[in-house]
């Protein structure tokens, strides 16, 4: 019975205990050796004074000690807050903050450079620092210790390991937060292991599986790519992306069966060569975090002809919500598909009443996936997680995740993304989906990179800009070399849009950006790719009056 997230590593320690579990560069860890690991930490932590609930951050890239930390924590009763290690100091200071981190795990390197925010932090206790500890520390209020001396210092017996149930906190994962200060939503030991197996059903993962782990931790697919490994004793692989060609390398090298990566990324990688090793061994390829461009998916039913094309999307306050099965890929590959298994998955109007075929209406997500709230706010929580649809009068309604995602529905049931209901553009009286856009512009071939973002018009509502960047013949930047300056042929590109949109939907604007500003999980932000150009159209306004 599985109602602990560590429970998937001591199952298949016993189970399978010489089976490797983990790989980061030379090291291997064993099924066995990680659980001992992982039980080592949770007495350690214990002994250091955890209480039920107490929050332990990671802070590092991945590597063998982010996992025993996270799983670690979760087997003593804590909660772990895996922080991404693409974040300053600043941001990372707020996160501890906001969710009173008690323990931090993280590098001298690192620490020397939040030493200045955390000097005024009243909540953490202890910071266990991984590699070689260097001679002059910072001066903290709290007390710093090696990893190898914390793993040492246990004196709590597995008898004192704190009780819980599968509805206990597992997990505060931070969301990017591009506008405002980031949310933390509250994972439960059950919303991560339903996922799990659910994901790991239907992508037919099995303990042959050895899985690349691009993505960050900290980002909810990341994450369960990790948790659905563990759920079946596949093999994790561990890497730092760097440039799309150490995807590659890392494929042939481990023999990967399965990868998954955000849209962005695997616009680059379709344009790299893969190897014959690496179209044998991968059985499967996912994505997730945005719509796929459908190029882009037809390009890679060519380049990895043996391997299944999963799609799918995702909420971090749901964990995983939809696939599109790889039988239908050719069919209807802008389709995000139907509901992942135990979820369901409703399209409604702004009253709560179901959405017509083919009527966009919000997504919502209901079942045992739906997170716990946003940490410590109340407002934001009531906002994102209220009663399911047709449930507000009940005394005790389900309560499901509202999306604020615009999708429609097919006659078959199949769904498709049409965008945020907060970045729709309205334009002569049109709601334009971003998303939309920006996919018949990347069909032109004449992009690389490609944001459709709305700014206010005295007389449209809202003027359509796009902001991409020019496409190489050359290929990525680490295939080439030094990169060519390229120029954006604007003229071409509204040609173009002339001719595959209705006029409402022509932009009024293109700008050449040589590279769009992403999020930490590498999501093209809109957001911050608005407040940069208009910031900047704003100023020219100003210096040529």
């Amino acid at each position: 019975m599985t109602n602990r997230l560590a429970d998937f590593i001591s199952r298949y320690a016993t189970e399978m205990p010489e089976h490797t579990a983990l790989i980061f560069k030379a090291e291997q860890m064993r099924y066995d050796h990680l659980h001992q690991q992982v039980e080592d930490f949770a007495s350690s932590v214990l002994s250091h004074g955890m209480e039920k609930s107490d929050r332990l951050a990671i802070y590092l890239p991945k590597q063998m000690q982010t996992i025993i930390s996270m799983f670690g924590a979760s087997a003593a009763g804590g909660v772990f807050v895996p922080v991404n290690p693409a974040l300053k100091a600043r941001q990372v200071s707020y996160i501890l903050n906001d969710c009173s981190v008690k323990y931090l795990v993280t590098s001298a390197d690192r620490l020397s450079n939040l030493a200045a925010e955390l000097a005024d932090n009243i909540h953490l206790e202890l910071i266990v620092l991984t590699g070689k500890i260097p001679d002059v520390l910072p001066e903290l209020k709290c007390r710093i210790i090696s990893f190898d001396d914390f793993l040492e210092s246990a004196t709590r017996k597995e008898s004192q390991k704190h009780d819980g149930t599968d509805e206990d906190l597992a997990a505060i994962l931070y969301t990017s937060g591009s506008t405002g200060n980031p949310k933390g939503v509250m994972l439960s030991h059950r919303n991560m292991i339903v996922g799990a197996e659910s994901v790991a059903s239907y992508l037919k993962n099995t303990s042959e599986d050895r899985i690349l782990s691009v993505l960050p931790l900290s980002f909810d697919a990341g994450l369960s790519q990790l948790t659905t490994a563990f759920s079946v004793g596949a093999t994790v692989v561990l890497m730092n992306y760097l440039m799309p060609r150490d995807v590659i390398r890392q494929a042939v090298k481990h023999s990967i069966t399965g990868i998954t990566c955000v849209p962005p990324l695997w616009i680059q990688l379709a344009e790299l060569d893969w190897p014959e090793e690496a179209v044998n061994s991968i059985r499967y390829i996912a994505t997730t975090g945005g719509r796929m461009p459908v190029p882009v998916t037809r390009k890679f039913r060519k380049i990895l002809n043996k391997s299944d094309i999963y799609l799918m999307y995702g909420l971090t306050e749901a964990f995983r919500s939809t696939y599109l099965p790889p039988s239908e890929v050719d069919r209807i590959p802008e389709s995000m598909g139907k509901a992942i298994p135990n979820v369901e998955i409703m399209l409604v109007r702004p009253d709560g009443s179901p959405c017509a075929v083919d009527e966009p209406g919000e997504l919502v997500h209901l079942g045992p996936l739906v997170a716990k709230g946003y940490w410590n706010d109340v407002a934001r929580s009531a906002e994102r997680f209220k009663p399911a649809p047709g449930q507000a009068d009940l005394d005790n309604p389900e309560i499901a995740v509202w999306s604020g995602d615009m999708v429609k529905k097919d006659a078959d049931g199949y769904l498709y993304f049409v965008g945020r209901t907060d970045e729709m553009i309205k334009t002569s009286g049109f709601r334009t989906s971003p998303t939309e856009l920006e996919e018949v512009i990347f069909a032109s071939g004449l992009v690389d990179q490609v944001a459709a973002i709305g700014v206010d018009h005295e007389q449209l509502g809202q003027a359509i800009w796009i902001i991409a960047s020019p496409r190489d013949p050359k290929g990525p930047r680490d295939q080439q070399g030094p990169k060519d300056q390229q120029k954006l042929d604007i003229d071409k590109i509204l040609s173009y849009c002339r001719l595959e949109l209705p006029s409402y939907m022509v932009p009024q604007r293109i700008i050449e950006m040589a590279n769009l500003p992403r999020n930490p999980n590498g999501k093209i932000d809109r957001k911050a790719i608005k407040a940069e150009v208009t910031a900047e159209a704003f100023e020219n306004q100003g210096s040529e009056a």
